[in-house]
């Protein structure tokens, strides 16, 4: 069999239906509706994404503000700070590592902070105990610097580690 080229088909017409005359255009009324009701849904699933963004974006903000919160050291529970570069990725890693084993104990137990070098009050508290990024500071209930836990390191180290410290402190 032999196939028929495109060119030699003949071209259907589409054929355009007109409304009769006093008639209303039904279909174009329901194709308006069908698009504001898109638009309404596209704009409430928006809403949703952009409202639980910045929701997240809130909260994450808070937590970074209450880490970075070096005063409170010495507050009466057992702290664990990161000497921290944001750009470093071994620094990163060792983050993550934290607050996996410190997901293991209950928030009240401990303080985890967070020592940004790059920031004045990170630089002075690095500086005060000679210690370089990708370290962590161990500190007793009252403020006293009690070990130093140098990274990177296995977490099966740092677990153990950080349990002892609170499990002696917290």
């Amino acid at each position: 069999m032999r196939k028929q080229n495109k060119k030699n088909k003949p071209q259907r017409k589409r054929s355009v239906s007109k409304p009769a005359a006093g008639s209303s255009n039904v279909g174009e009324a329901s194709a308006g509706r069908r698009s504001v009701l898109r638009l309404l849904r596209n704009s409430i699933i928006g809403a949703a994404v952009i409202g639980g963004a910045g929701y997240y974006s809130v909260n994450s903000i808070q937590a970074s503000m209450n880490e970075a919160d070096l005063s409170r050291i010495g507050n009466g529970r057992p702290a664990v700070v990161q000497v921290h570069d944001p750009q470093c990725s071994l620094c990163r890693t060792l983050q993550s590592q934290t607050r996996d084993v410190l997901a293991d104990f209950e928030d009240d137990r401990y303080e985890y902070l967070v020592a940004n070098i790059k920031t004045q009050k990170g630089s002075v508290l690095a500086s005060k105990y000679g210690v370089p990024h990708v370290t962590l500071l161990l500190f007793d209930p009252n403020g006293k610097m009690v070990q130093i836990v140098r990274g990177p390191t296995s977490t099966a180290s740092l677990k153990n580690h950080i349990t002892v410290h609170i499990q002696k402190y917290g």
